[in-house]
C-alpha cells in the first residue's frame, strides 16, 4: 500500500511539473516580440539608414551616419556590411553574416560578425518586428529586448512615422525613450 501512495504522489507531482513547465513556455512565448508575417527579402536588401537604436557595446564609437547594408549572396545568405563614423570622424566598418531561421515568413535571421578564416562562431537574433507597407522603415529587435534598431530607406523619418513606430515598440514591450537616435549628416 506505501508503494502505491508514493507512486500516486509521483505521479501527481509530474503532471503538475510538466503543467508548470508548458505554462511557463506559453508565458515565454507570449513575452517575446512578434516578428512580421512575410519579408520579401529581394525588397528587404539594400542600403538602410539607422534613424535610432538602443545603446549597445559594439556600436559605442558610432556617433553620426550609421548605414546597414544588406546583398542576397547565392546560398540564400545575406552578406551585412554596418558602416558609421566615430567622433574623430574616422570610418568604422564591420561586415557580417545573416541567414534566415524561419523560412516561412523570412522574419527571423541569426548575425554573425565574428568569422575567423570566414567561418562563423557567433551568432545573434535580428528580428524584423516592424515593417513599413513600402519597405520604407524596419524595425528590428531581438527576442529579449536587448537590441533593438529603426531603420529608414531615407536618412530621417517623418516625426509621424515616428510616432507610428515607437507606439509598435512600445507593444512589442519595447521602452521607447530607451532608444537614441542617430545623426544623419549628408
Amino acid at each position: 500500500m506505501m508503494g502505491l501512495n508514493y507512486f500516486s504522489y509521483l505521479v501527481i507531482f509530474l503532471i503538475g511539473f510538466v503543467f508548470t513547465a508548458a505554462m511557463a513556455e506559453v508565458k515565454e512565448s507570449k513575452d517575446i516580440p512578434t516578428t512580421v508575417a512575410s519579408v520579401d527579402l529581394n525588397r528587404y536588401t539594400g542600403l538602410w539608414y539607422e534613424i535610432a537604436r538602443l545603446p549597445n557595446r559594439f556600436q559605442k564609437k558610432c556617433v553620426r551616419n550609421t548605414t546597414a547594408s544588406y546583398r542576397l549572396l547565392p546560398d540564400a545568405k545575406i552578406e551585412v556590411v554596418n558602416r558609421c563614423f566615430q567622433a574623430d570622424g574616422k570610418a568604422d566598418e564591420v561586415k557580417g553574416i545573416a541567414k534566415v531561421v524561419d523560412t516561412v515568413s523570412n522574419s527571423k535571421l541569426k548575425v554573425s560578425f565574428f568569422r575567423p578564416l570566414g567561418i562563423s562562431l557567433f551568432w545573434g537574433d535580428y528580428w524584423i518586428i516592424g515593417l513599413g507597407e513600402n519597405y520604407e522603415y524596419a524595425v528590428v529587435g531581438t527576442p529579449n529586448r536587448k537590441y533593438g534598431w529603426i531603420l529608414a530607406r531615407q536618412s530621417r523619418l517623418e516625426p509621424a512615422q515616428l510616432d507610428e513606430i515607437f507606439e509598435l515598440l512600445q507593444q512589442q514591450g519595447y521602452h521607447p525613450a530607451d532608444f537614441v537616435m542617430t545623426p544623419q549628416e549628408y
